[in-house]
């Protein structure tokens, strides 16, 4: 699903500050990855090359068998559109829209019909229990069930891949274990997720952690233990 082969991100000029330095590795489909480490180490340059809204400096990336690189500023958002939902921490949500009019508005880039929008759109907010919601804007919605908003609008084109960038980084600690029951909800059923974090008791709870510092891969190793 995701090949990254010698990944370098330099900002700047050819001496300028060197963001990736030589990443490579690859996630297969179905796998929880978790990108781990401390702020600055760079893993968050690396979920945006991964989520085609940065080009690496050199290297190759590989998105679900199609090389990355030399594609158009068109064909990278289509691809980003078709294959890729993003999960934020700062939910990122429209605050003047519905929840269902959040959920319903990557569908519309995407060309389908408004009765399928809704259709979809209801259902996935059903799936993330916002049920009887559909209608609140995300000022009458707590920290959970705005990033709940967010998980169901990043699964409306039905991904194949799915980013999260710090997804419980501004939630307490018992909606951080709902959100994160439900990415284990989602893998289980067949996704392919990444997710960036800083917290170790978030990234045990992936497959795989990935730990990056100065902006390389320093380790990649299975958690200790598994949650129950």
């Amino acid at each position: 699903m995701v090949e990254i082969d010698a990944v370098v991100k330099v900002y700047g000029d050819a001496g300028g500050y060197r963001a990736l330095d030589g990443v490579s590795f690859t996630v297969p489909e179905g796998q929880f990855a978790a990108i781990m480490g401390p702020s600055g180490c760079g893993k968050s340059t690396l979920l945006n090359v991964l989520g085609l809204m940065d080009q690496p400096t050199s290297g190759s990336y590989k998105l679900d068998a199609t090389a990355v690189q030399g594609l158009s500023d068109a064909e990278r958002t289509h691809l980003r559109r078709d294959k890729l939902g993003f999960v934020f921490q700062s939910f990122n949500l429209l605050p003047r829209m519905t929840a269902l009019q959040n959920v319903c508005l990557p569908m519309g880039y995407a060309g389908l019909s408004r009765k399928d929008r809704l259709e979809r759109a209801h259902g996935l907010l059903a799936r993330v229990g916002l049920k009887g919601k559909e209608l609140r804007t995300p000022l009458e919605l707590s920290g959970g069930e705005r990033q709940r908003v967010g998980i169901a609008r990043s699964l409306a084109n039905r991904p194949r891949l799915l980013l999260a960038d710090e997804p419980t980084g501004n939630l307490d600690s018992k909606t951080s274990v709902e959100i994160m029951a439900l990415f284990r909800e989602l893998h289980a059923e067949g996704m392919t997720l990444l997710l960036v974090t800083h917290d170790p008791g978030i990234a045990a709870q992936a497959d795989r952690i990935l730990r990056v510092k100065d902006g390389r891969i320093v380790a990649d190793e299975r958690p200790a233990a598994q949650p129950a």
